[in-house]
């Protein structure tokens, strides 16, 4: 492979990726009916909305899931595979071999999400605990619903909150145990796209 392909690879990879976030955090935040109105929240909301809207008329939510979302980060794993796999100089992939892929991707980035997240999360409440900051909340919002159930089995010791070290115990869990797990059922085990 020559530096140019390489080049490619990489800006496919990267944007994809970033956009893969988007989408995966325009999901999330729905999904925990974070502050719409918060100026990162409409940020995102105006990053995904050109593409999103319209795959929304088509395909709807189900139980307040929105689905068109999790059709459209699977699209851009495929778009995005289809491109590295033609600049690397492939042809043209089956889409039922790059679906693997994208779920596994999926999965993968949505624990990204939650891991990176966690350590945000972690190291404000040291420095700014009560930090007005929309990103901020924003994360706390994100964050919170999934460390109540946590809270719930394993009480704060009074000023000392173990909760996220058994979320950071689930997620390390996730990467390397269930998701290893699930791209070998699927049949996903080589990660094409490195999302």
């Amino acid at each position: 492979m020559n530096t140019l392909q390489e080049i490619l690879i990489y800006l496919i990879r990267t944007i994809g990726s970033l956009y893969m976030l988007i989408i995966l955090l325009r999901f999330l935040l729905q999904l925990v009916r974070a502050d719409f109105y918060n100026p990162v929240s409409q940020g995102i909301s105006k990053a995904t909305n050109p593409v999103l809207l319209p795959l929304r008329r088509v395909i709807p939510g189900f139980y307040g899931i929105d689905v068109a979302s999790l059709v459209l980060a699977l699209l851009l794993q495929w778009v995005a595979g289809q491109l590295i796999y033609l600049v690397a100089g492939g042809g043209l992939l089956n889409p039922l071999l790059i679906l693997p892929m994208g779920v596994v991707g999926i999965l993968k980035m949505l624990v990204q999400i939650y891991f990176v997240g966690m350590i945000v999360y972690i190291i404000a409440s040291w420095v700014a605990p009560f930090s007005n900051n929309p990103a901020l909340v924003l994360l706390r919002q994100l964050i919170e619903p999934v460390m109540a159930p946590i809270r719930k089995v394993i009480p704060p010791l009074g000023p000392i909150d173990l909760s996220p070290i058994f979320l950071f115990l689930i997620l390390n869990l996730f990467n390397q145990f269930l998701i290893p797990a699930i791209a070998q059922a699927l049949g996903a085990q080589g990660i094409l796209l490195g999302f």
